[in-house]
């Protein structure tokens, strides 16, 4: 098969182009961080929400605030906090005394692009509120169902290091986010030209001059696209091996369900797309196995002894497992 026909045929370099130009943009105020940029890319292009897990201080919140800029969309942010209410993200009916009926007052949760702030602050009554949302795109109160608008993103942030007034996220609320993306310190470099284009340049002046690049139109064309990238049986049975492996491995105590499978079958055909290609090959599951499993095992107490971290047991997993050509 000629390549650069089946290329022009779906058209692949207009979505690689538009990352492009996203990155450039958010590069405007973000240094470095493009793995982080990527990814949350690649969670807009497959519907998938993205859990971001940082210290204080690193941009999570920035970025998030930055790829609702750039999309020509509603943004909200929802600060989670040891007293917020499920009704507080959702909505609740108030009495109209004009209509002499109840009527739906819609929460934050309704937008587009909807940051989580410290989404490990709010007990475990206001995480159950999100399962729905979160995997049907809709919510449903009082006997009514309310569908949410397209796109429909959550981005969640959460500090790895604070333990008190957090809660751990209960497993089945883990597995509702496409990613999981850890990041950490900036490198030497990397630190001083945040220092310098902080003190010539205020934040909110770098803001101010990010362009919309995105529409939602664009967004389902891209998807569209993305479906249409082969990949060889044999690299899905890849997939499967390194999932399936997760659960007989010794050193875990819960293993991926076949909705990882699912989400590494997604994400690496749209990182195939957003670097120009058309097809699979297996640099691209390595890429987005971690990222897509390690909030979906649990190691045993042992490893968690021991120092191992999912992200360890994850690359040793692929590892052992033969790379199909």
């Amino acid at each position: 098969m000629d390549e650069n026909l089946y290329e022009q045929r779906i058209e692949i370099s207009t979505l690689s182009n538009a990352v492009i130009n996203i990155s450039n943009e958010i590069s405007k105020v973000i240094v470095g961080q493009t793995k982080m940029v990527d990814l949350l890319l690649i969670g807009l292009l497959c519907d998938g929400h993205v859990l971001i897990e940082g210290v204080p201080g690193v941009a999570k919140t920035l970025t998030a605030k930055l790829l609702a800029k750039i999309i020509s969309t509603d943004f909200s942010r929802i600060q989670f906090t040891p007293d917020l209410m499920p009704s507080d993200v959702l909505g609740t009916s108030v009495f109209n005394p004009k209509e002499a009926e109840f009527e739906f007052k819609r929460g934050p949760i309704f937008s587009n692009i909807i940051l989580i702030d410290e989404i490990n602050r709010a007990p475990a009554k206001t995480q159950s509120a999100l399962f729905e949302v979160m995997e049907e795109r809709q919510v449903t109160i009082d006997g009514i169902t309310h569908l949410m608008d397209f796109p429909f993103l959550v981005i969640a942030t959460q500090n790895p290091i604070e333990q008190e007034g957090t809660y751990r996220l209960p497993e089945a609320q883990l597995d509702r986010f496409l990613f999981k993306i850890v990041i950490g310190y900036p490198s030497i470099e990397e630190e001083i030209n945040i220092l310098m284009n902080q003190q010539s340049v205020a934040q909110n002046t770098l803001l101010d001059h990010v362009e919309k690049i995105l529409s939602p139109a664009q967004i389902t064309q891209y998807r569209k696209i993305i479906n249409e990238v082969i990949i060889d049986p044999k690299l899905v049975e890849f997939i499967a091996r390194i999932v399936n492996e997760t659960r007989n491995n010794a050193s875990l105590y819960l293993g991926a369900s076949p909705r990882a499978s699912l989400a590494i079958l997604r994400a690496s055909k749209a990182n195939a797309a957003i670097k120009g290609r058309d097809f699979v090959n297996p640099e691209d599951i390595v890429e987005m196995a971690v990222p897509v499993m390690r909030h979906r095992i649990i190691l045993s107490p042992e490893k968690e002894m021991e120092g191992i971290t999912a992200d360890e047991l994850i690359t040793d997993i692929i590892s052992k497992i033969e790379v199909p050509r």
